[in-house]
């Protein structure tokens, strides 16, 4: 008895009346259809998603492969809307290559020739009417987003009213929280942490992490406005846009959103372009290293293991093409010497040294720098929203119904860009006292008179990363030189 597949599939959203039979009533009928037919069933295929967008099938592509593969003779579909709504590109390849299809609410089968015409049109009628019926949701949709209705459940910390408004709900207490403490400076993994440890439900139901702590902070929806998803390649919201390329308030009359400082500020320090109240005093740093090393060959940290620093995505499991490692007692004497033979030696106009006055007059005075930490901050924001802007057009993100207000938002970024640089250039900053960075006894005096903070502080004024490379062979002595890539600190302000 010749064999043949089923396959059966269902919208995960059904809109589709009487035809959205359950996976368990389209088997009964495949099954059926084979005993008529003098087959047996060999392999049953099950997807529950859509047959229109991109969204990759598993089960049909292994039906579809199978039967390239010649494993099967001919494949069962309940109807052709259920195996693809693509159009006849869907069909063609597999009827030419001498493929049988049997579609059985059409009463199809393509070992007929007067068949293939019908599959190849109905192939075609089923993905006009998905066009049509996607059309028509994205016009509603769109429709309601500018009327500032939210579309779907409520985002975290928010509720719906009777006109489809966003209000207070219970954890936007929560949200404000996580904005607080990460515009404080602490990391997204030490909030995500606190929060677990305050037994806060997470926006998903389970524990929090840190990047429901970065969405968070990221959501344009707690400063009050619509937000879409513009690409199925970045899956983080931005603010919806009006056809005027306006955005939209979504937060009901009277309800407040986030501060729109504090907002600011959380993001600021969360992309690293300014540093927190709490700055570097967050948690406790046990070795001189720790966030400096970066792996050559993966780019993860290396934080200590033992005696050692090592890559810290190798010790978790992930793939690293040449995980590297260093042993404390090798790698911290070397970068000390190089550091201060780097800093002694460098001329006061260089802009190494205008780094270096930057950060020493933060970790030294900080409360007479907070001020212009926040200015230069903002500036490097605004730096970043262009760059992210010119870099999101150029993967595409841009080219579809966002692409008509991409100059708009240009414009926008680069008026802020102006802005903050107007107001950082208020702050020239107080004379800053660097006379022991120019003569490295003294340099070397006040290394030795440091405490661990002071001195990871010290080395930070003046470097930024160090890569680290494997060692060319198990037990190599260690070289510093070729081993260590460092990158110096440039000035906050360039």
């Amino acid at each position: 008895m010749e064999e043949i597949d089923l396959y059966l599939r269902r919208s995960q959203v059904t809109r589709e009346g009487t035809k959205a039979l359950t996976f368990k009533t389209q088997e009964e009928r495949g099954r059926a259809w084979a005993e008529e037919h003098g087959y047996s069933v060999r392999k049953v295929y099950r997807d529950n998603l859509s047959a229109w967008t991109d969204t990759r099938r598993p089960d049909f592509e292994k039906a579809l492969n199978a039967l390239k593969r010649k494993e099967v003779p001919a494949l069962w579909s309940y109807a052709v809307d259920r195996f693809s709504r693509k159009g006849a590109g869907a069909v063609i390849g597999l009827l030419d290559a001498g493929a049988r299809l049997i579609f059985d609410y059409e009463r199809l089968d393509s070992a007929d020739p007067r068949d293939r015409e019908r599959i190849i049109t109905d192939a075609e009628r089923a993905k006009a009417a998905s066009d049509l019926l996607s059309h028509r949701v994205t016009d509603t949709k769109n429709g309601q987003r500018r009327r500032g209705i939210w579309l779907g459940a409520a985002p975290y910390g928010l509720e719906k009213d009777d006109s489809g408004k966003l209000r207070h709900g219970s954890n936007w207490k929560h949200v404000l929280r996580v904005l607080r403490e990460v515009a404080d400076g602490i990391s997204a993994r030490a909030v995500a942490r606190g929060m677990n440890g305050d037994r806060i439900v997470s926006p998903t139901g389970g524990s929090w992490g840190a990047s429901t702590v970065r969405r968070i902070v990221a959501n344009p929806v707690y400063e009050g406005w619509q937000v879409v998803v513009i690409s199925r390649d970045y899956t983080w919201p931005v603010a919806f846009r009006d056809d005027a390329g306006r955005r939209v308030r979504v937060l009901a009359d009277g309800v407040e959103p986030a501060p729109a400082e504090l907002v600011s500020r959380a993001r600021r320090v969360q992309a690293g372009h300014q540093r927190g109240k709490l700055g570097s005093r967050i948690g406790k740093a046990y070795h001189l290293l720790t966030d400096l090393l970066l792996c050559g060959g993966c780019g993860s940290k290396m934080p200590t293991s033992g005696r050692s620093y090592v890559c810290n995505g190798h010790a978790m499991g992930k793939p690293c093409p040449a995980p590297a490692s260093a042993m404390r007692a090798r790698i911290e004497p070397y970068v000390y010497r190089v550091w201060l033979a780097h800093v002694a030696h460098a001329e006061m106009g260089d802009p190494l040294m205008v780094a270096v006055a930057e950060r020493w007059a933060a970790l030294t005075a900080p409360e007479e720098t907070e001020e212009a930490h926040e200015a230069l901050g903002a500036v490097k924001a605004a730096e970043a929203a262009i760059e992210q802007l010119a870099n999101d057009r150029a993967r595409g993100i841009y080219s579809g119904a966002m692409g008509r207000h991409f100059p708009r938002l240009v414009a926008e970024a680069e008026e802020a860009l102006k802005e903050a640089r107007e107001h950082a250039a208020q702050f020239g900053g107080g004379v800053v006292d660097l006379t022991m960075f120019d003569d490295s006894e003294l340099l070397e005096e006040a290394w030795d008179a440091a405490d661990l903070t002071m001195k990871r502080g010290l080395l930070r004024v003046a470097i930024d990363r160090i890569v680290v490379t494997q060692a060319v062979r198990r037990g190599a002595p260690f070289n510093g030189d070729e081993r260590c890539t460092i990158t110096w600190a440039t000035p906050e302000a360039a």
